[in-house]
């Protein structure tokens, strides 16, 4: 399981609170069944205006604070998880959207998963359902944004 490394100074109120308000998040599919992915885009669309708390969708893990995942974990994407979860800068947050990200849903059991997302790569919020609706998703982007307000960015 990866730990998380970054040792840096807090960061100042200032700081804290223009990150909390320009979240760029990169999504990984690791293997689900496209039901979460279908509902991310939903929730990412102009009906629920997720870019007025800033929450934008990049194309690379290199330029993203949150890492959005959805699907198990199988013995072939292990190493391909782990190595977006790295390339990812520091401060992030990993945020997995249904039940196969969180306890591998209807692949419990199956010959070549490994578990929820959770065995190798710390997460941050969860977020539930098969598939997680559009305002799951958003509740869990606020859960997050609240998260960063308490503990601020270590």
């Amino acid at each position: 399981m990866i730990k998380r490394k970054f040792k840096g100074k807090r960061m100042s109120k200032l700081a804290n609170w223009a990150f909390k308000r320009s979240l760029w998040v990169f999504h990984v599919n690791s293997g689900s069944c496209n039901g979460c992915d279908i509902e991310i885009l939903a929730a990412l669309t102009s009906r629920y205006d997720t870019e007025r708390f800033g929450i934008k969708l990049v194309g690379t893990p290199r330029h993203a604070d949150v890492l959005l995942m959805t699907g198990p974990i199988s013995s072939k994407n292990i190493e391909r998880v782990e190595r977006i979860y790295n390339q990812t800068a520091d401060p992030k947050y990993v945020m997995v959207i249904g039940a196969c990200g969180t306890a591998s849903g209807p692949f419990t059991g199956s010959y070549n998963v490994e578990g929820g997302i959770d065995t190798h790569i710390p997460v941050d919020v969860y977020v539930m359902g098969c598939p997680a609706k559009p305002e799951a998703i958003f509740d869990g982007f606020v859960r997050l944004i609240n998260k960063i307000e308490e503990e601020g960015i270590k």
